[in-house]
This record gives structure tokens, sequence and C-alpha cells, in this order.
């Protein structure tokens, strides 16, 4: 399936690990020009050599800064300039009960996922839409669906970040924009094994039975990276053309696993 991202220009924050070096990966391989952004210079780097070693025709641009930090964001433009695809992917929001998660906590990690997203869509809406449209895909996450207990922040900050999709996304095509959410589940990346391990020594008391918890997963498994990417990829294309103002959820049904008892 030709998807026509040939030459087209993608920024990815947080692409320095798990779904965003994923990212930068299939949007590479589909002939993008990258600018990539994180707060670790080494990993950016790395990732940066993975892709032009393969496929050194490539274009990648990294932009190491800490997007929380006062003006950072306009920086961030200033740098990439014009793009066609924005894909807000940076931010952990901390797991934990309301009592667990401080206010400092709750502030940090909403400060770079909730506040860095909408940052970035504000500046870079009025853009794309001078240069005649583009795409915003935001990587946000089924906490705002599931709504744990045990993931009270994320599970806020996520369900704010839908409904900012969708009532951004939900006019955005009269601007020739399409605003589009993604909600991964369990991810096989380094974060769903550190929070494994971390419910695991609540529940059992041992972190090394984060394995039991795992096979409670649809097909006993998270999902594998592709299966995230690959979808973000389709939707930031011209086959996505009327997809805007809704959201996507990959989490091999967990959250509409509903039961009345």
């Amino acid at each position: 399936m030709d998807l026509r991202l040939t030459g087209k220009k993608v920024l990815i924050t947080g692409a320095s690990q798990g779904i965003g070096a994923g990212l930068a990966k299939a949007f590479a391989e589909e002939g993008c020009e990258l600018v990539l952004t994180a707060r670790n210079a080494e990993r950016l780097a790395a990732i940066k050599a993975e892709i032009t070693d393969e496929m050194p025709e490539r274009t990648v641009t990294l932009v190491p800064l800490d997007l929380t930090e006062t003006g950072a964001a306009e920086r961030l433009v200033e740098v990439a300039g014009d793009v066609d695809v924005l894909i807000n992917n940076a931010g952990v929001i901390p797991s934990g009960s309301l009592f667990d998660i401080d206010e400092a906590k709750w502030r940090a990690g909403w400060e770079l996922k909730v506040f860095g997203y909408i940052n970035l869509c504000r500046l870079y809406y009025s853009r794309m839409k001078a240069a005649g449209g583009g795409v915003i895909i935001n990587n946000i996450g089924n906490g705002g669906e599931v709504t744990d207990p045990r993931y009270i922040a994320g599970a806020v900050g996520n369900a704010s970040l839908m409904h900012f999709t969708r009532a951004l996304g939900g006019s955005s095509l009269d601007d020739k924009i399409r605003v589009v959410g993604v909600n991964p589940g369990p991810v096989n990346t380094d974060r769903i094994y550190n929070m494994l391990k971390k419910r695991a020594k609540d529940v059992f008391g041992d972190e090394n039975r984060y394995g039991e918890l795992e096979t409670t997963y649809p097909l006993g498994r998270p999902a594998h990276v592709h299966e995230v990417t690959d979808l973000v990829v389709f939707l930031a294309s011209y086959r996505a053309g009327y997809i805007s103002g809704t959201i996507m959820t990959v989490d091999g049904g967990i959250a509409s696993r509903r039961s009345i008892i």
C-alpha cells in the first residue's frame, strides 16, 4: 500500500526510546524527513545512527531539549520549522494511587505530557493552517479509558488529552488539518515492564513475579511496538484523509472488557 509519505517532514517528540524510537524508524522506512526531539541526547544520536546506517539517504535532525523548560517548545519549532506531521509522544505520567502521587509528581507528569502536547498543538496548528494543512497525532494511552485508581494521574491526564484531541480535531478539517489520538495499552517497552514489576511488588510482594500479570493480557502479552507504530504511520498518510477528531485504541480489547459483576 502506497502511503504517499515520501518526502514528508515529521516531527516526533519523545523519540529516544520505546514507541517514539519505533515511530522514527517506521517513518524513515516510508521515506520521511525526520526531526527528533527528547531530553536524552545520547539515545537520540543512537537512533539517528541506526536509521542512517540502514538508510543513508534519510535526513534526520536532532533537537535534544527538555520541553518542560520555559521557551523550549518555541525553540523546537524554530529549529524544526514547518512540518507536515507532528507526533506528540513525549512524557510519562507516574503510576500510583492518589496518595502515592503527591502534587509535585502529579504536576511534573502533566507538564510534559498534557501541557506539552497542548502547547505544541497551539504552536503548530497555525503554521499548518498557513501552509495549507497538516496532521497532528497525539499518542495518549488507554489509561484514559480504563481509569485505574492505581494510575490515577495518568487516567485523568490521558482522559484530558482524549477530549482535547476530539475538541481540536472535530473542526480542524475546516483548516485542512487532521488531529487524531492513539491510545496504546501495554506495549513491550521498558516502561511497561517497569510498571509490571512495581505492580507485582504491590500485589505479590515480589517484583520478579511480574510475568504472572503479563499473562492476563490479551494473547498473554503486551502489544508489539510495530502494532502501534504501523497504525500511526497509516493515520499520518493521505489514506486516512477523512479521520479526525477521534481516538484509535490499540490494547487488544482491554478497555472494552466490561462486566456487570
